[in-house]
């Protein structure tokens, strides 16, 4: 520890510095002839060292969260309106969503013309591409924006989203820069509703809304399956428990309006895994939420909604 102030390079050093012991006691401790303790005195400047660095790593992560939601404020507030892009337009037409089915397009997506795609990689920060984006909004249980979502185009790929290389590695279109805790996408949140649709992805999400399932229903997409699904216990001869860690504080809750929460699974990742880390999720909200109910709607094997759609 380069903190604490010790000197010395061998074991026999380091235990009489820490237990503040002579040479023969520290070899009776690494003996294991005498059990090691540590003076009260000792004990107390540890707790106070450990607090110490405790409120300096709380302190950087705090300045961190900070300088990453002002960024992505920035990031939106230099965004066109989603109704404003044909661009935008031409890239949900790619997947389906054209505007006989979606013709108002949500208030939480705009448009970005020329955002840079930034990424640290082994230390050092490197610009990967820079093109058109679709830019959203994640909002946390306050209401507050606090981060963006960003999915980089190219209306040239069948899918409209754009590949991204750097030296031979294939990095995904998707990236998130702010605090998503607790938050989400929220799409649709119609007056009322006491139903909340989710979905991972924005255009899963949106495939659901314009299916019209229920007459007033909530469409928010929950950015990724563990955000939606929180800490999962580990139980002895499962792989996968789907049991709730009830201490997770960041993952996704819904409103208290909720009564009825429906998840989307999607059938292109590992089945058992995805199922299971969704029944967590709604597990967690069922126990959070009295009286709530919770749903999972299967997309089938090897597709997610949108596939269905096109």
């Amino acid at each position: 520890c380069r903190k604490c102030g010790i000197k010395g390079n061998d074991q026999i050093q380091l235990a009489r510095e820490v237990l503040q012991i002579g040479f023969l006691e520290a070899l009776e401790v690494l003996c294991g002839e005498k059990p090691a303790s540590v003076s009260p005195y000792e004990a107390e400047q540890r707790r106070k060292l450990k607090a110490q660095q405790d409120k300096e790593q709380d302190d950087i992560a705090t300045q961190q969260r900070k300088k990453a939601r002002n960024k992505a404020r920035k990031i939106w507030r230099a965004s066109e309106l989603a109704k404003d892009s044909p661009k935008l337009r031409s890239y949900l037409d790619l997947r389906g969503l054209t505007a006989d089915l979606l013709p108002v397009l949500p208030q939480s997506i705009r448009f970005a013309p020329d955002l840079p795609y930034y990424k640290q990689i082994k230390g050092e920060t490197h610009l990967l591409h820079r093109g058109p984006a679709m830019v959203a909004v994640v909002q946390g249980p306050d209401n507050i924006g606090t981060a963006v979502h960003r999915t980089w185009l190219d209306l040239s790929q069948p899918n409209g989203k754009a590949v991204i290389v750097f030296q031979g590695e294939k990095y995904s279109p998707k990236m998130l820069r702010g605090s998503k805790r607790r938050g989400a996408i929220r799409l649709h949140s119609p007056e009322g509703a006491d139903t909340l649709v989710m979905g991972e992805g924005i255009e899963t999400t949106l495939t659901a809304m314009v299916a019209q399932p229920y007459d007033n229903a909530a469409f928010w997409a929950g950015i990724d399956l563990g955000h939606m699904a929180g800490r999962m216990l580990k139980v002895k001869g499962k792989r996968y428990s789907g049991e709730p860690e009830m201490k997770e504080d960041r993952a996704f809750i819904p409103p208290d309006w909720v009564r009825r929460l429906i998840y989307i699974m999607d059938g292109d990742s590992e089945p058992k895994m995805t199922r299971a880390k969704l029944e967590c999720g709604l597990k967690r909200a069922m126990e959070l939420r009295s009286g709530l109910e919770g749903l999972i709607v299967p997309a089938g094997p090897g597709r997610d909604l949108n596939d269905i759609l096109n």
